[in-house]
C-alpha cells in the first residue's frame, strides 16, 4: 500500500457539489482516514451513503479555533469551500466566506504544519482581457468589468493562498472551469439541465470552458501525491458554446433547441425581466446582470499544461459527462429531483 493512504486528511466543502466527489473518489482509492468539515446545517444528501465512512468535524471556516481543532494531525489538506454566486445579494457573504475563510484555512494550516494544500480556484481567479480571449496559466490579472464579484472574491482568495506559501505552506492550485455533473438539480451548472427541460427558448452567444466533476476530483488527488508544489492548473476538457452545450442537453432530453439568439438587447431585458419576477415570487433569479453579461463573451481556456504535467491523466469528453447528467436528470424528474451523483470512472 502507498505509505500516503495512511495520511490523515482533511476536505472543506465536503458535502458540497466537487467536495462530494472527492470523498468518493478518496475512500475508492483506499485512502483510511478521511476527516471533512461540515456546518451544523450542512445539507448531506450528496453524501448520504457514504456518512458513515467520514470523519465529520462541525467547523465553520470563519471560527479560526474550530478549523485549528480540526486540523490537529492532519497531513493533506484540500481547500473546496466557497459560495459560488452571482447574485448580487450575496457580495458580502462571499467576500467573508471565499476570502476571509481561506485567510483563516491558510493560518490554520500553517499553524497545524500541514505536509501539503491543495486550493480549488477557479478561472474566474484567472485574469482575462480585452486584447485576447485565450487563457493560459500565464495570464495576469487585470481589473475590468469581464469580472464578477464570484471572480474577485477568487481572485483574493488565491492570494492568500500564495500567501500561505511565501509563509511557509507547501500549496498547489486547480483552476477549474465551467463543472459539469450530477448534483443538486436547483443550484449552480445543473440549473441548465432545468431550463432546457422547461423548453427555455433562448440560447447565448458566448463560449467558455467546461470540465466534468470527476475529472476535477481525480485530478486533485494526482496533483496531491505529485511532488509539485507552488503552482497552478487550468482544469478544463473543452471550450464550447452555450450553444452547443444546450443542445447537447436538449437532444438527450428530448427537448426542443433553444432558438432564439440573445441579443444585446434581449440581454438587458432578460435580466431585468427575471429580477422582477424573483421579487414578485420571492425567489432567487436563474438570470442576473453578471450571468446575462458574461454568457455572451468567449473566452477560450488552454489545458495544455495539465496535461504535459500528468501524461496520464485524461479528460472526460464533456458531451459523455453531459449524456450521463441527462439520464439522471430524468431518473430525478420522476421523483422531485433529489441530488444525484454520477458513477465514479
Amino acid at each position: 500500500m502507498n505509505h500516503s493512504k495512511d495520511k490523515q486528511i482533511l476536505v472543506t466543502g465536503g458535502t458540497g457539489f466537487l467536495g462530494s466527489y472527492l470523498l468518493r473518489y478518496l475512500l475508492r482509492e483506499g485512502y483510511t482516514r478521511v476527516r471533512a468539515l461540515r456546518r451544523p446545517d450542512s445539507r448531506m444528501d450528496l453524501v448520504a451513503d457514504i456518512a458513515e465512512q467520514i470523519m465529520w468535524v462541525e467547523a465553520d471556516l470563519l471560527d479560526i479555533f474550530a478549523l485549528e481543532d480540526a486540523m490537529q494531525g492532519v497531513q493533506q489538506l484540500y481547500h473546496c469551500a466557497a459560495i459560488v454566486s452571482f447574485d448580487p445579494r450575496d457580495r458580502d457573504q462571499m467576500r467573508q466566506v471565499n476570502v476571509e475563510g481561506t485567510a483563516n484555512v491558510v493560518n490554520a494550516a500553517l499553524h497545524a504544519g500541514i505536509e501539503k494544500m491543495v486550493h480549488v480556484s477557479s478561472i474566474a481567479a484567472i485574469g482575462r482581457s480585452k486584447q485576447s480571449n485565450i487563457v493560459n496559466e500565464q495570464n495576469k490579472w487585470e481589473r475590468s468589468d469581464y469580472n464578477s464579484e464570484y471572480a474577485i472574491s477568487k481572485y483574493l482568495s488565491e492570494n492568500e493562498v500564495w500567501r500561505g506559501m511565501a509563509e511557509g505552506l507547501p500549496v498547489a492550485v486547480v483552476n477549474p472551469s465551467v463543472i459539469m455533473g450530477s448534483g443538486r438539480w436547483h443550484e449552480g451548472p445543473q440549473q441548465l439541465f432545468r431550463l432546457v427541460s422547461k423548453n427555455f427558448p433562448f440560447y447565448a452567444t458566448g463560449v467558455s470552458g467546461f470540465v466534468d466533476v470527476r475529472d476535477v476530483a481525480r485530478f486533485m488527488m494526482q496533483l496531491m501525491e505529485s511532488n509539485i508544489k507552488g503552482d497552478r492548473y487550468i482544469l478544463n476538457a473543452d471550450n464550447l458554446s452555450f450553444q452547443t452545450i444546450m443542445n447537447e442537453i436538449a437532444g438527450h432530453l428530448q427537448r426542443p433547441q433553444p432558438r432564439v439568439r440573445v441579443t444585446p438587447l434581449i440581454q438587458q431585458i432578460a435580466w431585468r425581466v427575471e429580477w422582477l419576477r424573483a421579487q414578485l415570487f420571492g425567489h432567487r433569479p436563474l438570470i442576473t446582470r453578471e450571468v446575462a453579461r458574461h454568457a455572451t463573451r468567449s473566452f477560450y481556456y488552454q489545458n495544455d499544461k495539465s496535461l504535459a504535467d500528468f501524461p496520464d491523466f485524461e479528460y472526460t469528453p464533456i458531451q459523455q459527462t453531459i449524456a450521463e447528467t441527462c439520464r439522471q436528470f430524468r431518473q430525478a424528474a420522476e421523483a422531485d429531483f433529489p441530488a444525484q451523483v454520477l458513477p465514479l470512472i
